[in-house]
């Protein structure tokens, strides 16, 4: 009833599929049902879908190592790229940093080549100096003497300015290069942090160098100052000293027939002369100044234009006088100074003694030979302190004040006799007074 119900309501029963097989004799059968056929069919459609997803793997896996090694070459060829690009640029980096080397290398070589002519400058201006300084120019510190024209040494701002090439200069260029560049400003491949350091570096020797240079032309143009200045008082000083020489007859020193007969025993093998610029030939100049310097005033104090008896009180004068013992008029041939009995007495120039011991009215009298004529007579001393031939200086002692010969008293008799001739002694005395800034 179950059975005709269902029936009525599904419809028309569904038959059944039976498969059915056969084997010789044997024949077997099997019923299809329908959940049967449902999970055949799920079976064959998931091996299916396993089948075609396993197809499509294999196909593209191909695909996929293909595309994944061409990235993979892709991203080796751009690092290799950016590796060389790296090294390139290291390259340059160092090519400049050899090339900056060598720059500054060279102008260090330039510096030095400077600075060795300085040495070599100091070196004369030393001598020179030392020079002017024994020729009344200077005093020690390097002042000038001469009032018209004061002059300062130099030397002590060429060391000072020196001693910033050689042990400070060159010294401090290394320092302040070294100190540029950092203890970790080394080449990396992957790095490029010493590149503003090297730029740093070139730029600070740059400024360094440049204010060198201006130091030492700074240097050059105040030694050519200083020696402009130096040759021009030398000058002026000889031609003062020359001048008073002149007034007196006394022949000039011939400087240049000197060097020449110098020249005529001298030799050696050829060499090329030094580079002839405007500091040689102004070095040359102030050589030629002093040397004329040194001749005139060399002559000028072998001559007696000093005070015999300074801060003494003249007692009579030269020139005509009433003679103390006759009561005549009679020409007095020195000046009478007031001296002490005992006191010393010394020459007024260098020179070699001619005469000494008991002459006539003179009594005791020294007479000294000073060349170019001229000698000194000093009469009346008490005692006599040299012999003839003697060679006496300014500050030897030549006799003791007396009132020996024709004297009325101790007093010093002083005569300057020119050519055999006596002349005013004043004369000598006054123009010592002029020369007294150039001679000692």
């Amino acid at each position: 009833m179950n059975s005709g119900h269902q029936h009525r309501v599904f419809g028309k029963r569904a038959q059944e599929h039976i498969l059915i097989l056969a084997s010789g004799d044997k024949v077997r059968h099997m019923t299809v049902r329908p959940w049967m056929a449902a999970l055949a069919f799920c079976f064959v459609g998931v091996f299916s879908i396993g089948y075609l997803l396993a197809t499509s793997y294999l196909v593209l896996r191909d695909d996929l190592i293909g595309a994944t090694m061409a990235r993979q070459a892709r991203m080796q060829h751009d690092y290799e790229d950016r590796i060389a690009a790296l090294r390139a640029q290291v390259d340059r980096i160092t090519s400049r940093q050899l090339l900056d080397q060598q720059v500054v290398e060279d102008k260090v070589d330039k510096l030095m080549e400077q600075q060795m002519a300085l040495t070599s400058r100091h070196g004369k201006l030393d001598n020179l100096l030392d020079r002017a300084e024994s020729s009344g120019l200077t005093d020690k510190d390097g002042a000038a003497q001469a009032p018209s024209s004061p002059v300062q040494s130099y030397a002590p701002d060429i060391k000072g300015k020196r001693a910033s090439l050689t042990g400070g200069g060159i010294e401090a260029i290394e320092k302040q290069l070294a100190s540029g560049a950092p203890a970790d400003a080394t080449p990396d491949n992957s790095t490029l942090a010493y590149v503003p350091a090297a730029e740093t570096v070139g730029d600070r020797a740059d400024r360094i160098f440049s204010k060198v240079t201006l130091s030492l032309k700074d240097v050059e143009q105040d030694q050519r100052n200083r020696v402009e200045q130096l040759t021009s008082d030398a000058g002026n000083a000889a031609n003062a000293i020359e001048s008073v020489l002149t007034r007196f007859k006394i022949p000039m020193p011939e400087v240049a027939a000197k060097q020449d007969e110098d020249d005529s025993a001298v030799g050696g093998p050829y060499v090329e002369p030094e580079s002839n610029d405007d500091f040689n030939n102004s070095l040359v100049a102030l050589d030629g100044a002093l040397t004329r310097l040194e001749a005139v005033r060399s002559t000028a104090e072998s001559l007696p234009f000093r005070n015999p008896a300074i801060g003494k009180e003249m007692t009579s004068p030269f020139g005509n006088r009433r003679d103390p013992f006759l009561g005549r008029l009679a020409l007095h041939s020195g000046i009478d100074f007031r001296f002490s009995p005992g006191e010393k007495i010394r020459p007024t120039a260098p020179g070699k003694v001619i005469s000494a011991g008991w002459t006539g009215g003179y009594g005791n009298m020294v007479e000294v030979d000073h060349g170019n004529g001229i000698s000194t007579r000093y009469g009346h001393m008490s005692e006599v302190l040299v012999k003839v031939g003697d060679i006496v200086d300014r500050s030897d002692v030549i006799g003791l004040a007396g009132s020996t010969g024709r004297s009325t008293g101790t007093h010093l008799h002083y005569e300057v006799r020119q050519d055999g001739r006596a002349v005013d002694p004043v004369y000598f005395m006054n123009a010592g007074l002029k020369l007294a800034t150039y001679i000692k």
